[in-house]
């Protein structure tokens, strides 16, 4: 039975926790969560996934940054005066966070939170004291999911890198191996390094305890900017290692002894490896300082009195700016809630299945189905792939038309990052100025790209409601315009290709996907709606 006088003391502690600074503090923290709560829906979905699993720890975790480091942080005994920049950031967090709601895309909304949670302790702390929990704050940026475009550029990126370092490492044993875009050919078996294998699933976990580390860490500013930095060079050479073994395995065993293999050492296994390989960095810059601290002492893990910091809870004064910060909160909330919602709009579009065969004096051949995977990975709502030709052109155009009735929700993948993907190598890429029949002018994205001594010409741009542009950003911007404006997020990508006949030169190769362009810009707007 708990001791009378004990029991007395933890309610006298609640009961002195329980002032009107943590209640305000406590309806503003729940005006603010009903009000974000397509953030949190981002980032349950995202914490679904295995490079976000990590996810739900990052917040425990900042709150023991933050507690950690409030232990040297004095009671501030005189009156806060400087709240005014706290209650600037809230306004601006606020404003992103209305921003994102208003054009659907979750992603901003949950930097608006983030923001939100460092105005928090700027309005409670003041400038003076409250900016010195940057770093408490700023890890909160790794419980985020990246964003789909910088996502995918990163993975292909990734791949890329890692498929080259396992080549290197298989070759390094004299094993026979070429590479071939994300393809390994050990001859008779190919491996392909896929999405999953380009090492993001323990890059963003090791990128949090690589800031933890630093954080924790007692030593030179630069040793805490390397362990920082190293936590992706380290995870690129561990998952690089690991396609190497899986080459190794494959070559010697068979593909059938794969499977095992990739389960073992998926998740947990290369985190591990991963982090023992920070702690050798770690150990190696302590042995370059002249004291020589060993590596427990030069980690501070001290986490006696967190509970007692967290009790000073009760020292937050109702000010007018936590009150009437909680106050808007409160009202945005509400109003939003029951503001009526606007209807989605209908885009008037013909399916691409009814695309027209001839187009002028080019013929379509029949439209191909693309591979299960990449259909997924691509994610379009409709989509047209077929070759079209001209009997008087000696070489095909590859036509390929996606269009996204939510292209907000996901995101065109631009053929700049698929096309590496797939052995191809961009040997040049720029933007160019091109017109369509009516002389209006747009503009383009013309690539080279390469694999072995095969060449190709690449034209592609992005379709937003009317408007053509080469820029992805650009076409962003657009999409966000016409939410505000009308409602619409559709958008498509037209990508033209055609061969470089050694014999012809890419004169002839850019006359014939220029006529094809312009063919092709005829019929278009029928299935890519421009009103």
């Amino acid at each position: 039975m708990p001791d009378v006088s004990t029991v007395s003391q933890r309610r006298a502690g609640i009961g002195a926790l329980w002032t009107p600074g943590v209640f305000w503090l406590l309806f503003m923290t729940v005006a603010a969560l009903f009000l974000f709560q397509e953030a949190l829906g981002e980032l349950f979905v995202a914490w679904q996934l295995p490079e976000y699993s990590h996810g739900p720890l990052i917040p425990v975790l900042s709150i023991l940054l933050f507690l950690r480091h409030l232990k040297v942080v004095p009671v501030q005994t005189a009156p806060v005066t400087d709240r005014d920049p706290g209650v600037a950031l809230m306004l601006f967090a606020l404003a992103l966070g209305l921003a994102g709601k208003l054009i659907e895309i979750g992603d901003i909304v949950t930097y608006a939170l983030i923001l939100w949670v460092g105005a928090v302790l700027l309005i409670c702390f003041g400038w003076r004291q409250g900016r010195q929990f940057w770093s408490p704050v700023l890890h909160l940026v790794y419980m985020l999911p990246l964003p789909g475009a910088l996502y995918y550029g990163v993975s292909t990126y990734l791949q890329g890198v890692s498929s080259e370092l396992g080549v290197f490492f298989l070759q390094l044993l004299q094993i026979p191996v070429f590479l071939e875009g994300n393809i390994i050919d050990l001859g008779i078996f190919k491996l392909h390094v896929a999405e999953a294998c380009s090492g993001l699933r323990y890059m963003f976990p090791i990128l949090s305890f690589s800031y933890i580390f630093a954080v924790i860490y007692r030593g030179p500013t630069w040793h805490k900017a390397t362990l920082l930095v190293s936590a992706v060079p380290i995870t690129i050479l561990m998952n690089s290692v690991r396609i190497a073994v899986a080459g190794i395995i494959v070559n010697y065993f068979g593909l059938e002894h794969l499977e095992g293999f990739s389960h073992f050492f998926e998740g947990w296994v290369i985190f591990m490896l991963c982090i023992a390989a920070l702690l050798v960095l770690a150990a190696v810059l302590l042995r370059l300082r002249p004291d020589r601290v060993k590596l427990r002492d030069a980690l501070d893990l001290e986490t006696d009195g967190l509970g007692e910091q967290a009790m000073r809870l009760r020292y937050v004064e109702p000010s007018r700016a936590l009150v009437g910060s909680s106050l808007v909160i409160a009202v945005l909330a509400i109003s939003w809630h029951i503001m009526p919602t606007r209807e989605p709009v209908t885009v008037n579009r013909d399916p691409f299945t009814l695309f027209p065969r001839s187009i002028a004096d080019w013929q379509a051949g029949p439209q191909r189905a693309l591979d299960p995977q990449v259909e997924v990975i691509l994610a379009a709502d409709d989509y047209y792939s077929s070759t079209i030709t001209k009997p008087s052109v000696n070489q095909p155009v590859d036509l390929f038309i996606a269009w996204y009735a939510d292209q907000l929700s996901g995101g065109v993948h631009s053929p700049e990052v698929c096309l590496p993907g797939g052995g191809w190598e961009i040997a040049e890429l720029n933007q160019i100025n091109a017109t369509d029949l009516s002389d209006a002018p747009f503009n383009l994205n013309r690539a080279v790209i390469q694999k072995g001594t095969s060449r190709m010409l690449v034209y592609y741009w992005f379709e937003q409601q009317g408007q053509r542009t080469a820029s992805g950003f650009t076409a962003k911007m657009q999409l966000m315009t016409g939410k505000l404006t009308n409602g619409r997020q559709d958008s498509g990508l037209v990508r033209l290709t055609t061969p470089i006949d050694p014999n012809e030169g890419i004169d002839a190769a850019e006359t014939r996907l220029n006529d094809a362009m312009q063919n092709v810009l005829i019929p278009l707007p029928r299935f890519i709606s421009d009103v």
